[in-house]
């Protein structure tokens, strides 16, 4: 169990640690076994977010050629459906050089493009990929190991617990993803997540600031860290709540709001979604479809638009017909509409959406003028 806690809306919650964590602590501790020859009681584990982990060893099994075992998750006090799941490694000695991983029994398999992972592979994303690589590569430098080791997570049950989650309707089969940033699970209520929120934009719209950025979450900092550096450092990431967010800088005293985020969330907006979260909407295709059908699309094209899993897949489709600028435009006028109907046109503007593939693919006209009031700001 980890004793980490934080404070969420005055009460004090444990934190836990992601699938990643575990298939990463699992895969060094079954590699030590492999190449020590006996077993490992608790295995040490450094997360992403600098917080090691001191991980019980389950299930310890070995021979000359593989190990196994296994970590338990434990989500602290975050409701997820993946608490108490077991996660397990198997690493085996192989004839090439290197580390090669997979996923077995329980962990999804990617099969529609635009996901992380390539179609064909274990939906294992790129952080806890790294975790893995790097904690049996540990192991085997201690060890003086210079040959190679296969690596395989599984997670029993993981199939029919990846009916209640998204990964069949992103075309994820099999199992479950192996997620996870920064390694550790922080609990927070959606109550508690939304008091955040408001409180990061009332400090930074204190000492008589009056502009925000506003981002939904990682792949927006991520954009804003190549394309806006220093504008990334006044950001206040507002989750799935940009109505709040928007409310927020409004009770707050903000002057303008510039909204940077990746059209998967963004193009909900256009349609009046203020909540972001799937479970609340999903209605991607259909505002992507409708507005390339006002803009001409045929029935065949609107069927496979509505058919896409992914925005970037359907980007992809209006590319192809040379939809995608018309289609953007026709968006940006919608966010701006409804991020005027949320605030009662009491804000300036501007709005910046962009994709992992095609890059920035639409930009309000108020947009270059805000990020100058934000740098200015910062150095005045």
């Amino acid at each position: 169990m980890l004793d980490q806690y934080v404070y969420k809306n005055n009460k004090k919650m444990r934190m836990g640690y992601t699938t990643g964590s575990c298939a990463a602590a699992a895969s060094k501790a079954a590699a030590w076994m492999l190449l020590h020859g006996r077993i490992l009681p608790e295995v040490e584990l450094m997360t992403p977010k600098g917080i090691a982990l001191h991980l019980e060893v389950l299930e310890p099994k070995f021979s000359d050629a593989s190990a196994s075992c296994a970590i338990r998750k434990d989500a602290g006090d975050d409701p997820d459906v993946t608490d108490g799941l077991r996660i397990y490694a198997t690493v085996s000695r192989t004839a090439q050089p290197g580390v090669t991983l997979d996923g077995g029994e329980g962990v999804g398999r990617v099969t529609r493009a635009g996901l992380e992972q390539a179609v064909g592979d274990a939906a294992i994303n790129k952080v806890p990929r790294q975790m893995i690589r790097e904690g049996v590569e540990e192991v085997c430098r201690a060890a003086g190991y210079t040959g190679g080791l296969s690596v395989i997570i599984s997670i029993p049950g993981g199939a029919e617990l990846a009916r209640k989650t998204f990964n069949p309707r992103l075309g994820i089969v099999g199992g479950i993803s192996v997620l996870g940033t920064s390694g550790i699970v922080e609990p927070m209520s959606e109550e508690a997540l939304i008091q955040t929120i408001r409180v990061d934009i009332k400090m930074q719209l204190a000492g008589g600031r009056k502009y925000l950025v506003l981002v939904p979450g990682n792949y927006g900092l991520d954009f804003l860290e190549d394309y806006e550096p220093e504008v990334l450092k006044r950001s206040v990431k507002y989750s799935n709540f940009l109505g709040e967010a928007i409310d927020a800088a409004v009770e707050f005293g903000a002057k303008g709001i510039l909204l940077v985020g990746h059209i998967g969330k963004l193009v909900k907006l256009a349609g009046g979604i203020m909540n972001t979260h799937s479970r609340n909407a999903d209605a991607r295709m259909d505002i992507l479809t409708a507005h390339a059908a006002v803009l001409g699309a045929d029935q065949e094209t609107a069927i496979r638009l509505m058919n896409c899993i992914t925005t970037d897949e359907a980007l992809d489709i209006l590319k192809e017909k040379g939809l995608l600028e018309p289609v953007m435009r026709r968006l940006m006028e919608r966010m701006e509409f409804y991020v005027d109907h949320r605030s009662g046109k009491s804000l300036e503007r501007g709005i910046l959406t962009f994709s992992l593939e095609q890059g920035v693919l639409g930009e309000s006209s108020d947009v270059r003028r805000l990020i100058s009031c934000v740098k200015e700001e910062m150095t005045a």
